[in-house]
Formats: C-alpha cells, sequence, structure tokens
C-alpha cells in the first residue's frame, strides 16, 4: 500500500478513456460480478420535502424530515431557498472546467494527502479497481488549502455564493435535526465544532462508457462526513441507493437538491438517523455531472453518540473518534459499502 502522500500508480484521467474511442474498459475498471450494476431497476422517489413548509406547516414538515432521516438517510428539498439560476450556473461552471483542454486540468493534479484538486481514484491501494468518473475536490472550510482553479474565471465567485447558501441550509437543517431528536436546537451544531465545521466539493464527472455493465462510476459507499447535499445531473440519471437491500434508481426533481445523512450524523445520533449507502452507474451515451457538498464536523473534534441519546436500553453503539481519524479510512480504502462505521461497533 502506498503512503497518503502518493498514488499508487500513474494516474489516467477516465475523460481521456472515454474519449480514445475504444470499445472495451482497461481491466482495472471492470468490477467483480457481484458489485456490477442493473440497469432494471424500479424507480422509487426518496421523500420530496418543500422547505416553505417549515415556515406554513412546521409541525407536519418536521415529521417528514425525521422520519426521511429515521427511514430514508436520503431526501430532496425543493424550494430550499438557494436561488435557481444559482443552481444552474455552478452546475454549468463545472461542466465547462472538465472541458477544459486536459493539460489545463492537469495543473491541478491531486495526491491522497488532501485530495484537493483534479483527480480520477480514491484510495491508494495497490492494483485497486477503480471507478469510472473523474473529479475536482474543494476544501471551502477550512480556508487554508483552498485550490481553485483559474479557468473558469468566474468559477470562484459561483462557488464561494453557492457555498454560502449551503452553509446557511446546514445550520438550518441541523436545527430541525436535533429538535426532531429530542435535543436542544443547537446540539447538533455544537457537537460538529459550532461556527468551526468544515465544508468541502467534490464535482463529480462521469464520461460516457463503451461497457457501462462491467464498472461503476462510483462505488458503493455511506458517505464519511455529516451530511452531503447533492446537486444531481437533472438530465442523465445515475444515482442508486440501497434500500431494503435492494438498489433503487433515484429521479431528481426539479431544481431540487439532494441531502443524506452521513456516517457523522449517524454516530452522533447513536443510529437513530442512518447513513446509506448508494453508488453510481455509467451511461454508454452521455456524459454525467454533479456536484457533492459536504456538511462536516470540525476536523479535530471527537464524534461520539451524544449523551442524552444514551440509556440503559439504548447504550452507545460507536467509541469516540475525531472525524480526521474516521476519514482516513475511505482516504486509504477507498468507498467499501458501510464497512467502515458498521466496524466500529465492534470496537465498542
Amino acid at each position: 500500500m502506498g503512503s497518503l502522500g502518493d498514488w499508487p500508480e500513474p494516474v489516467v484521467c477516465v475523460q481521456s478513456l472515454s474519449e480514445s474511442g475504444e470499445l472495451v474498459i482497461p481491466g482495472q475498471y471492470i468490477k467483480p460480478q457481484s458489485e456490477r450494476p442493473s440497469f432494471f431497476l424500479k424507480e422509487m422517489n426518496i421523500p420530496v420535502i418543500d422547505m416553505t413548509g417549515l415556515i406554513t406547516s412546521r409541525e407536519e414538515t418536521m415529521k417528514q424530515i425525521s422520519e426521511a432521516c429515521r427511514v430514508w438517510g436520503f431526501f430532496q428539498l425543493v424550494n430550499h431557498g438557494v436561488g435557481i439560476e444559482l443552481v444552474d450556473s455552478v452546475r454549468e461552471i463545472w461542466r465547462e472546467f472538465f472541458h477544459e483542454p486536459m493539460e489545463v486540468k492537469q495543473k491541478y493534479a491531486n495526491t491522497p494527502k488532501t485530495y484537493e484538486g483534479y483527480g480520477s481514484r480514491l484510495g491508494v491501494e495497490k492494483g485497486a479497481i477503480l471507478d469510472w468518473s473523474d473529479y475536482y475536490y474543494l476544501n471551502y472550510l477550512p480556508l487554508c488549502r483552498t485550490k481553485w482553479p483559474a479557468h473558469p474565471p468566474s468559477l470562484r465567485e459561483l462557488m464561494e455564493e453557492y457555498t454560502n447558501e449551503i452553509l446557511k441550509l446546514g445550520a438550518v437543517l441541523l436545527k430541525v435535526f436535533s429538535i426532531n431528536l429530542g435535543l436542544k436546537e443547537d446540539a447538533l451544531q455544537n457537537a460538529f465544532g459550532g461556527k468551526e465545521v468544515g465544508a468541502c466539493l467534490r464535482a463529480n464527472f462521469y464520461p460516457k462508457c463503451p461497457q457501462p455493465d462491467l464498472t461503476l462510476g462510483l462505488s458503493s459507499h455511506s458517505d464519511p462526513g455529516g451530511m452531503t447535499f447533492l446537486l444531481p445531473d437533472e438530465q442523465v440519471f445515475g444515482l442508486q441507493i440501497r434500500k431494503d437491500n435492494q438498489w433503487v434508481a433515484i429521479r431528481p426533481a426539479r431544481h431540487a437538491i439532494i441531502v443524506n445523512i452521513g456516517d457523522q450524523l449517524q454516530v452522533l445520533s447513536n443510529s437513530i438517523y442512518k447513513s446509506v449507502e448508494h453508488r453510481v452507474v455509467a451511461n454508454p451515451d452521455k456524459q454525467r455531472l454533479s456536484l457533492a457538498y459536504f456538511y462536516n464536523p470540525k476536523n479535530d473534534i471527537l464524534i461520539q453518540p451524544i449523551s442524552e441519546l444514551i440509556t440503559l436500553k439504548t447504550p452507545a453503539l460507536y467509541p469516540p473518534m475525531t472525524f480526521e481519524e474516521y476519514r482516513r479510512f475511505i482516504r486509504t480504502k477507498g468507498p467499501r459499502g458501510k464497512f467502515q462505521v458498521e466496524s466500529l461497533k465492534s470496537q465498542r
């Protein structure tokens, strides 16, 4: 295994493979039979929640959010307060970036140390089976290491505006989650580090794939952080979640933001709220782009089940661990379903 300072093998951009015209994908992208996707899934839309209900019908909307967190771990927000024009603009500006010449993108090539920048693999295990996608990863909070692309020139300004809106939305949802758990409204925000939360973005680009039945755009995983705000591609679907041990295809609502519970919220809630496995399938005919914004605890704060949720009947399921210690797993191993968070239970 390589260290977190190096990739174990030369990194190949998947977009280059896609544009080469080859009809056979390289062996390192071919998944084991048991992990290959099915394209004949039923669509089962995750709960769609209208945020204006927090003003007009608060009790009912709070109940909808509570059920979504406990039963699904995923929901779509509409009328979320983030401007429609801004939502469309940030998607398109990242599409522009991924269509910049390869020599421009390679200036921002990343390393496993922070993952910041342009990359094409997760995890540093030599010989690992890779995903059919490229990405750009940006730290926003803390700001000290942010690696912004210079092109397109308006990208940074747009993303700072979008980030501010997502941070406001995240703070609102943490209050709602806290109240729904029977806690003080600032309980989860404080557990995340108060005003010193972490925030980062991964722009995901999924090029066309000549053999989408053999690979995945993104392997099955639960998000290691607090919660994720996903701006999906509204034209090209690809997100699937595991529900009742079956894969279900998700159809995004127009101008919706998809929210999902991360492992840290599962730990803090002592498994009342659940992070959920999800994956992305590849497409033979179309490129796909999505933006995942991660609202995370502060790196060095200890994450453990909140004391008010611990009783004799519901003992703590997870040991204390900092978020930085926790996410080192995915930086080393890459996506592995829910193995990481479930393995913590055996450490009690």
